[in-house]
């Protein structure tokens, strides 16, 4: 059978996929365990406590908001898993509110006091001293005081904006005249949410720098000690936080823009104003309050979530930055591979091999430095690039605007529409427009999502192009935390295949075949379907079938119904999905020859693996893109080989095989949806992927001194 979607189109069926929302929910049930892993170092735990509340956070502003936005329009589209609109938030909702409730008590009741047994306090102002307390009320008179804004609400001044995830006080004053009203007065999300105690007492026995004592108090509790100063001459009766969370995704109509730059300028605007998708509430707001703000806020009562606790715990990243040692993981520090270490010119070093880069473990210096040696080397004549998260402060960037004042050919395109990186992308095309690169913004309809550079050079043989491509963005900050992989190339198929795209994105292309790379949305689908189709040939003819995908996200229903078609003709199959996956596996007749294992880290898995057995001429791919059909369709996505056999094998045997063997931070897919710790492949050996391959970066002295510490 010819793998299409007309013929697989048969396995496409409710029952057949799990819910995306649902198995987004369960990722983040994974990361709430990290939380409550008593091997966890105290200070690593407060960072998944914060990774999983940051999580949910977006979450909400776009998945609940699509949800939401789908039953404001009264469109009743079924879900993949086959549920309407409103079973899919009554599902979500109840699967949601227990882990919240179980996050809030191990915080409250198991790390606040771990935190306390370690120096480290996060008081109620009437533990402090009298002295500390007047301390901190000289700081509010001085530093918050002038910031804050009390706003009333009354017929003669409206119910005030209030901006998303901001955490605010609704407050109930009475004027002499005996009158109530409500009032609100935001917390600015440019002061700390936890204030170093001992940063504003400065001095005397209470000081607790002297001591190793670390002394916090929540922000909110300092203004609301202090509300009455921002009311006087009436009676704060009492205050309550709340925090809201809006629509963040943009509607992005290209087809009507004249000008994409200035159209995503104006829509970032009115991101503000989005439609609130929740309210969180203290448990104790009295219910006229929790009423003022629902109807003002025109949601309903499902959108309400009372939090027994504190609002906004994503903020408790802060804490993770405290410089002790002794309460999170040992530290590690990306190292830079030998090949790099002699003085010898990179494009030489590329010429006379491909180089992988495994990041974070190897550093990311050489690929700024690929670009800035382009930009110096007086016999490159252009570099290409595109850019999707660059991050602040990006050096890239700058070697990037200098080459073009170098006078070379500088072609950049900057993904405008990259989610959340919006304004900060379109503040470094201004720059780069300013320094005489040439800027693009993408295609119509398609967002840019494929990650590469090219170089051109001219060279005593002729002109010759170098490329880089990888599975992350260039972002220095990422590469520090996020696992991925870069290729260093001089393959002239490819480099002839990356030109080509280029041309594609910049100027116009109807370019429909290439020599060595997928690209979406031209061939990636079919290219997968093709190579899934060939391991069920080989099965077939008596040889061996093996797949093995590692990515970020499993969804697109046509490629689950090919893999389902590949396990029930006896290809093997094994996934490493970090985090949703809509295909359910070992179900009997289904998904018998197929497991999926999910690693969440000290790291964040999102290298994109596909690696093909191929009868024993294995193939493997390396890609920017997840199996959703976001990439598969609306997306420029690539997908590149890797044509060295010593790089392969460095993937399957030091990448691959060790994710599936991971005994310590795995867990495998049930067919019920839900995880478990990966049992079966448990040894007196202790497995772990991530602390295995740090051991495989460092250099041959250190290796032994970090494997003492890991096992």
């Amino acid at each position: 059978m010819k793998l299409n979607k007309e013929n697989l189109q048969k396995l496409v069926k409710p029952e057949n996929l799990f819910s995306r929302d649902l198995s987004w929910l369960e990722f983040n049930r994974r990361v709430l365990e990290e939380a409550l892993n008593p091997d966890l170092p105290l200070l690593d735990k407060v960072k998944f406590i914060s990774i999983f509340f940051s999580n949910l956070d977006e979450f909400y502003m776009i998945r609940i908001a699509g949800i939401k936005e789908q039953l404001r329009a009264k469109v009743i589209d079924r879900s993949i898993d086959g549920l309407t609109p409103i079973e899919q938030l009554r599902k979500i909702e109840q699967t949601i509110q227990p882990m919240i409730k179980k996050i809030s008590s191990h915080w409250r009741d198991e790390i606040i006091p771990k935190l306390r047994e370690n120096n480290v306090f996060i008081y109620n102002l009437e533990e402090l001293s009298a002295e500390e307390r007047e301390s901190l009320n000289q700081y509010f008179a001085k530093e918050i005081y002038p910031v804050l804004t009390p706003l009333a609400f009354d017929p003669g001044r409206p119910f005030p904006y209030i901006s998303n995830l901001s955490l605010s006080f609704a407050i109930l004053i009475r004027k002499p005249s005996g009158e109530k009203h409500f009032a609100r007065v935001k917390i600015p999300s440019i002061l700390p949410r936890l204030l170093r105690i001992e940063n504003i007492v400065k001095s005397g026995p209470h000081n607790g720098a002297s001591n190793g004592v670390i002394k916090y108090i929540w922000i909110g509790d300092l203004i609301k000690s202090n509300l009455h100063y921002l009311f006087p001459g009436v009676e704060v009766i009492e205050s309550y936080r709340f925090r809201i969370t809006r629509d963040t995704d943009l509607e992005i109509q290209e087809d009507e823009a004249d000008d994409l730059l200035q159209m995503m300028e104006e829509n970032i605007k009115q991101r503000k104003f989005g439609s609130v998708v929740r309210l969180e509430v203290e448990k104790n707001m009295p219910q006229y309050m929790i009423d003022t703000l629902v109807e003002n806020l025109e949601i309903s009562n499902d959108d309400l979530h009372v939090i027994d606790g504190n609002l906004g715990l994503s903020d408790l990243m802060r804490l993770y930055e405290l410089q002790l040692p002794n309460l999170k993981e040992k530290p590690f520090h990306a190292v830079i591979p030998e090949i790099f270490e002699d003085d010898e010119n990179i494009f030489s070093l590329i010429r006379r091999k491909d180089i992988l880069l495994s990041h974070p473990y190897d550093a990311f210096n050489p690929v700024i430095d690929f670009i800035k040696q382009a930009s110096l080397d007086p016999d490159v004549l252009a570099i290409k690039q595109t850019l999707y998260r660059v991050g602040t402060n990006s050096p890239i960037v700058k070697y990037l605007m200098e080459a073009a004042e170098r006078k070379k050919q500088v072609a950049v395109l900057v993904e405008l529409k990259a989610r959340f990186d919006e304004e900060n992308n379109i503040f470094w095309a201004r720059e780069l427009e300013k320094a005489g690169v040439h800027v693009v913004y993408g295609l119509l309809g398609l967002k840019t999502h494929a990650k590469m550079t090219l170089v051109v050079r001219k060279e005593s043989d002729g002109v010759k192009r170098y490329v880089h491509m990888s599975t992350g963005n260039y972002n220095t900050d990422t590469a520090k935390i996020y696992t991925d992989l870069g290729l260093f190339t001089c393959n002239d198929e490819i480099c002839a295949d990356v030109s080509e795209i280029f041309n594609f994105l910049t100027g116009y292309s109807e370019q429909k075949d290439f020599r060595k790379l997928w690209v979406a949305p031209i061939n990636k689908r079919q290219k997968f379907l093709d190579l899934i189709q060939r391991e069920i040939l080989n099965v077939k003819n008596g040889g061996k079938g093996h797949l093995i995908f590692k990515l970020n996200s499993l969804v697109d229903p046509i490629l689950i119904a090919a893999l389902y078609e590949a396990s029930s003709r006896g290809v093997k199959i094994d996934l490493i999905i970090r985090g949703i996956c809509c295909l359910v596996p070992q179900r009997t007749g289904l998904s018998d020859n197929i497991r999926v294992v999910s690693i969440v880290g000290r790291f964040l898995e999102h290298s994109r693996i596909y690696y093909f057995h191929n009868n024993g001429d294995e193939e493997i791919y390396c890609s920017s893109a997840d199996l959703m059909q976001r990439n598969l369709d609306r997306r420029v996505e690539t997908s590149f080989p890797i044509l060295d056999k010593n790089i392969q094998k460095f993937i399957k045997n030091h990448i691959l095989d060790t994710c599936l063997s991971d005994n310590m931070k795995a867990r495998v897919l049930l067919p019920t949806g839900k995880y478990v710790l990966n049992k079966k492949v448990f040894t007196e050996n202790k497995i772990n992927h991530q602390e295995r391959m740090m051991v495989k970066s460092l250099p041959q002295s250190k290796k032994i001194v970090l494997r003492e510490i890991t096992e």
